[in-house]
């Protein structure tokens, strides 16, 4: 791997060296003291106990699916299988997560769970590239996340890898069990042709912001992410929103451009554009670069 080089260059360039942390404890017990800051997930529980063993950390992302986080110290461990063991064993016992849930997070966030994205996140000093060829050949979400330390204050994260699959349990011809709500793939299959060709004109604007972005078609909406969500797509008959992990605070809203802090909606982010038309794209491309800039 390419050693990242991170330099002051406040009164004179000095390099900052960068370290791991010495045990693997420390590093898990920052990340779940700030997972949510970190990658967009609230912690639930350290040291998880199975059957077989027992997952470091698990959370439930801001779309309110599954997420293991497995961390490797040594570069002879294997934890792209370790964690998708526990990601197998997670699919088969569904009803153990939900109740986790409820115990940390109540009933209305355990009813709320979304199964059709479940993911691990893996987290080294460092991956080879056997490793990162590994996970394109698996059908089930990973990312391989590496990090450094610089001296006592600084922590990088950098986002080597991510394997999105295809969502699980997302079937067009259902409907979600939220509300009696469509699915998106619903939405979307029967939307109006002018906002289907919005919308993918939307989404390929999108993945092609960097190489860092990817897709997450979830039940109610489509999520791009790089490490956490910065933006959400839904689709509808009258309409395409879209929300933005941005501050309203910084631009002028108007009837379509809209604060959502205190108001209940899906996706991520506190700033919604609706798009009733074609003239309405020069705006979606500009927040959506902003939103990927600024996460």
């Amino acid at each position: 791997m390419a050693e990242l080089k991170l330099f002051n260059i406040e009164k004179e360039v000095k390099e900052l060296k960068s370290s791991s942390a010495t045990i693997e404890k420390e590093l898990q017990n920052i990340i779940e003291k700030n997972m949510f800051e970190f990658f967009g997930v609230r912690f639930l529980q350290s040291e998880y106990r199975i059957d077989n063993g027992r997952m470091d950390s698990i959370g439930i992302d801001e779309n309110n699916c599954p997420v293991i986080f497995e961390y490797k110290c040594h570069s002879n461990e294997n934890v792209i299988n370790q964690g998708l063991f526990y990601l197998n064993w997670l699919l088969e016992h569904k009803a153990n997560f939900k109740l986790l849930v409820i115990e940390k997070l109540g009933i209305e966030e355990a009813d709320e769970i979304d199964w059709s994205m479940p993911r691990v996140i893996c987290i080294a000093g460092d991956f080879n590239k056997y490793d990162e060829e590994a996970i394109k050949q698996i059908n089930r979400n990973v990312s391989l996340i590496r990090y450094k330390k610089y001296g006592r204050e600084l922590l990088l994260f950098e986002l080597l890898n991510t394997n999105t699959v295809a969502p699980l349990e997302l079937e067009k011809d259902t409907q979600s069990n939220r509300q009696n709500d469509k699915t998106f793939l619903i939405q979307y299959e029967n939307a109006p042709a002018k906002f289907k060709n919005i919308f993918d004109e939307l989404k390929d604007y999108t993945l092609n912001l960097g190489d860092d972005v990817s897709e997450n078609t979830l039940k109610l909406y489509m999520a791009f992410k790089k490490i956490k969500n910065f933006a959400t797509m839904e689709i509808y008959q009258s309409n395409i929103r879209i929300n933005f992990r941005l501050s309203p605070d910084k631009y002028r809203l108007s009837d379509n451009l809209r604060d959502i802090r205190n108001i209940g909606h899906w996706g991520c982010g506190d700033l919604q554009l609706i798009i009733k038309s074609e003239s309405d794209v020069p705006l979606a491309k500009t927040l959506l670069k902003d939103a990927y800039e600024e996460n």
